[in-house]
């Protein structure tokens, strides 16, 4: 699409939405729909809701937040269901601030900018529609204008809620432009914007000597004092604060606690009453969410303190701890690096991985359950099956500790480290080595390291390397099975007519001789063997795959064998031990003959076609790989 017609397109749409009309008419509109009418806390839930919500294991996901919020499912929906889904019923919690406490680079700013965004958009659509009293400096809501002893008749007729009283500003322009004739008041459609300062607000503590409580409540006109004649004149003050602006939607409280304490007094009336000071007039009513963010030492400091006691019963904490999965941190860091000027640059398969592996491992508390380390446990948090442990016990580690996730290495270091070996290097691909050897240089300029957490955070690194060795060879050894998945599945059909006679207590017929033979035992425990399935575990491994059999067939479905995420593993590692020395010889020659050549080039260009490498990328995996296997 052209470029101005895209933004004529964009300005018809702007005034396709636009509506107005008397206050008489709004209430025809509350007639049909009273969704209009909704609390700002309603608003917000609703936003999210319309996005669509998973179930997917008993847990709800919600779709608003999945594109840009990775790993947080689990705080996502505690948010979601303890705070918007009780505030948006009018329960008891919509009187609190919602304060998002995390470790820095946690999500808390993002959380706070997707709602924002997600309510200018929402406020574009039939169902997120929002109308205000034209001119009111706090878009306030229209139904303020019904006098209080008339509103419980009114309510029941429109379905509706009424709260809240007029702003000074909207009283005396009924009294005077109007003449109290409430029906003629003219009424809009108003579009939330943070840019505008329409819904949406944004406070940012400052220096405490400096800043103004007018940034919050507005501020008296001095130079229109002499013209109205009092400080208490509605005309004669500027309704431009925070709280004034986000009226109707929500604002977001930057670093809350670093601020001075006569700043947060206003939000003692606002969350509990609904209502705040501002210069000489009445309470002024405000319906808004106010949303919070602070790091857990400032917070621990501020309950520390009996002086804050108020406020601290006014606000609900909701814990922001970073993401626990190496594939959402996978996302985390494309994601970062998409945004860069750094897309230029090809990032290896597996090295962002790698430091992610090393991130996660660095979050983690060690599990008090017998046999359980760091690697297992960060194979369960990112879905693996790890044996000999069920989701129980996945579901008891997730719990073990409340504060887990709330410390580690956070993103934007490893992004930093990446983004400084890029730009030193000069580099056109960055494979995993690069990565973790990048995070390993910075540990030393990493200002909060103690030396004790900086040899452990080496040993991490080391950790992630052995992880990363294992993929390395892994795709190596695939790229040289040229028929793989061919012989993966011979393997595989071979094996369940084994455990089939096996469990059942009979004999195979060899299909070339047509003789009956006992089960192969050595070759069905040299697969399993390959997974670590002992000696004593095997037979019950082998019912489970009947079982799993069965149970396919009875959907009419086929069992193939990347339908079982173990016994696939197990099958690629025994093809890959039968490939080995093939390996070994092939990416290991210095002077390789037109044979070992021939299938080097075949294996990089399987890599790069299949794989996702680059020719830089690929040859030097073929070189590491090599070493490895001749260690």
């Amino acid at each position: 699409m052209d470029i101005f017609e895209r933004i004529a397109s964009y300005r018809a749409e702007n005034d396709r939405l636009a509506w107005s009309g008397t206050f008489k008419e709004y209430i025809e509109l509350l007639k049909k729909d009273p969704s209009p009418a909704k609390t700002a806390h309603s608003r917000v839930y609703d936003m999210i809701k319309s996005h669509g919500v998973e179930e997917i294991n008993g847990r709800k996901r919600y779709k608003f937040f999945e594109q840009e919020i990775f790993g947080l499912d689990r705080a996502v929906e505690k948010l979601v269901e303890e705070y918007f889904h009780s505030a948006a019923r009018r329960l008891d919690v919509r009187k609190r601030i919602l304060l998002l406490m995390g470790p820095v680079s946690g999500g808390k700013s993002t959380l706070v900018t997707l709602l924002k965004r997600g309510l200018e958009q929402y406020s574009r659509t039939d169902e997120g529609a929002v109308y205000a009293i034209e001119g009111c400096p706090m878009h306030e809501d229209p139904l303020h204008l019904i006098p209080l002893e008339l509103r419980p008749e009114i309510e029941r007729e429109l379905g509706v809620r009424i709260e809240g009283n007029l702003c000074p500003s909207c009283q005396m322009r009924l009294k005077n432009e109007y003449h109290g004739d409430i029906e003629q008041v003219k009424v809009v459609r108003v579009l939330l914007s943070e840019e505008e300062r329409v819904g949406i607000g944004t406070f940012s503590p400052s220096d405490p000597k400096s800043q103004d409580i007018a940034d919050l409540t507005g501020s008296i006109d001095f130079s229109t004092i002499t013209e109205f004649g009092s400080e208490s004149d509605p005309r004669a003050y500027r309704f431009d604060g925070e709280l004034n602006k986000a009226n109707r939607g929500l604002m977001e409280f930057q670093e809350m606690l670093k601020c001075d304490e006569k700043f947060l007094w206003n939000l003692l009336s606002l969350t509990q009453e609904g209502n705040f000071k501002a210069g000489r007039f009445a309470l002024i009513s405000a319906d808004e969410m106010i949303i919070a963010h602070t790091n857990e030492t400032e917070y621990k400091s501020f309950i520390s303190n009996k002086k804050n006691e108020a406020l601290q019963s006014r606000m609900i904490v909701m814990p922001v701890p970073y993401n626990l999965r190496v594939s959402e941190e996978e996302k985390i860091y494309a994601k970062l690096i998409a945004q860069s000027d750094m897309k230029h640059v090809h990032i290896a398969p597996h090295a962002l991985r790698a430091a992610a592996i090393f991130s996660i491992l660095t979050r983690l508390k060690e599990s008090k359950k017998q046999g359980m380390d760091l690697i297992k446990k960060l194979r369960m948090y990112d879905g693996e099956e790890v044996e000999g442990y069920k989701e129980a016990d996945l579901k008891e580690m997730q719990t073990e500790y409340l504060d887990e996730g709330m410390s580690g290495i956070d993103p934007r270091y490893v992004i930093n480290r990446i983004s400084s070996a890029l730009i030193k290097n000069d580099l056109k691909c960055m494979n995993a080595l690069d990565v973790l050897r990048a995070i390993k240089d910075g540990l030393d300029q990493h200002p909060s390291i103690t030396k004790e957490e900086r040899e452990r955070y080496l040993n991490f690194i080391s950790i992630a390397r052995k992880e990363y060795d294992i993929l390395a060879k892994s795709e190596v050894q695939k790229a040289f099975v040229y028929s793989f998945e061919e012989s993966a599945k011979t393997l595989f059909e071979n094996y369940l007519d084994n455990i089939e006679a096996f469990c059942n207590w009979t004999k195979i017929r060899d299909p070339l001789t047509d003789e009956e033979m006992e089960p192969d035992e050595r070759l069905m425990r040299s697969i399993e063997e390959q997974i670590g399935i002992s000696e004593n575990a095997k037979k019950a491994f082998r019912e489970e795959i009947l079982i799993r059999i069965s149970a396919y067939s009875r959907k009419g479905k086929k069992f193939e064998y990347n339908n079982h995420d173990r016994l696939r593993e197990a099958i690629e590692k025994k093809l890959f031990a039968d490939l080995k020395d093939i390996v070994k010889i092939t990416t290991s020659s210095k002077t390789p003959d037109e044979s070992q050549l021939k299938r080097i080039n075949e294996v990089s260009r399987r890599l790069i076609d299949e794989h996702g490498y680059c020719p830089i990328c690929a040859n030097e995996l073929l070189k590491y790989v090599g070493s490895l296997l001749n260690r």
